[in-house]
């Protein structure tokens, strides 16, 4: 290992964002140090190219800290979903996780990643923006496919849009699905792909009634309104679509320069290929 190079920290949680994130820094000249979180990062992290690989549990924040003391790092990166329900469920936080979970008023994404984010700060490791070395996969503004939204779909993502900053305002989730101008399913703790599997069950069992409203689904994907970039960036991938398709979800409207688009070439040719028009629109 080059000793003039800059260690660089990160977070892994589930999903491809933390490889992009690996492969990013290591083409800038970084060496990697990889805290793998047990509970969602994907194995295969350990053979990428990092430095160092550590895995840690959800709970153990001071391992984390202490681990990144040792490796030298003094910057570091989040990337990666952690479901917000393995964030309640068994994990078993170490004392000072307990002590930074009972100084919350609240326990939304915001509040929690935000106090883990000064515990960091307070141990000399700076948390950069998620997006720092991946700025070109930012989605940019306009229609992204090769299909516009429809008339309908316009209104919805319009409606959508509404409601899906409401909801962002309180960090409660960030995505709404809606079907002529009425919100079928909002997210919460359960996260994007599993929302829109919701809506399109419930649009089915609505369908099986001889429903008035339209099955075609409009899915809207927003960020928050003071969007904090090192952390629950807006993220999008193939997956996205097709879970989009077998729901019969035929638009999908993001926030632009505000949400990451994984593969952002072949997402847009998977929307192609599935009729799905993607929007993307500036504040």
């Amino acid at each position: 290992m080059s000793p003039h190079k800059e260690k660089l920290g990160l977070i892994a949680g589930n999903g491809k964002f933390p490889f992009l994130v690996l492969d990013a820094a290591r083409a800038q000249g970084y060496d990697v140090v990889v805290a793998a979180i047990q509970e969602e990062a994907f194995p295969e992290i350990a053979s990428h190219g990092a430095a160092a690989v550590h895995w840690l549990s959800l709970g153990e924040l001071s391992k984390l800290i202490e681990m990144f003391q040792r490796e030298g790092v003094r910057r570091a990166i989040m990337a990666g979903q952690v479901r917000h329900k393995q964030i309640f469920s068994s994990i078993r936080p170490d004392w000072r996780l307990a002590k930074m979970l009972l100084s919350l008023t609240t326990r939304n994404t915001d509040s929690l990643l935000g106090a883990v984010a000064k515990v960091l700060a307070d141990e000399g490791i700076t948390l950069e923006k998620s997006t720092w070395l991946l700025e070109p996969l930012l989605v940019k503004s306009g229609v992204l496919t090769g299909r516009e939204p429809s008339e309908q779909e316009r209104k919805n993502i319009e409606y959508g849009r509404a409601v899906a900053r409401r909801l962002a305002e309180h960090d409660i989730g960030q995505t709404v699905v809606i079907a002529e101008s009425a919100c079928v399913a909002v997210e919460a703790m359960e996260g994007t792909d599993a929302t829109i599997e919701r809506a399109g069950q419930i649009m089915r069992s609505l369908h099986g009634d001889a429903s008035t409203l339209s099955r075609s689904l409009t899915v809207v994907k927003v960020a928050k309104p003071n969007q904090d970039m090192r952390f629950d960036v807006p993220v999008i991938g193939v997956k996205t679509i097709e879970v989009m398709q077998a729901a019969g979800a035929s638009c999908l409207a993001l926030d632009a320069g505000k949400c990451l688009l994984l593969d952002g070439q072949k997402v847009i040719e998977a929307g192609n290929a599935a009729g799905v028009a993607i929007v993307a629109e500036g504040r």
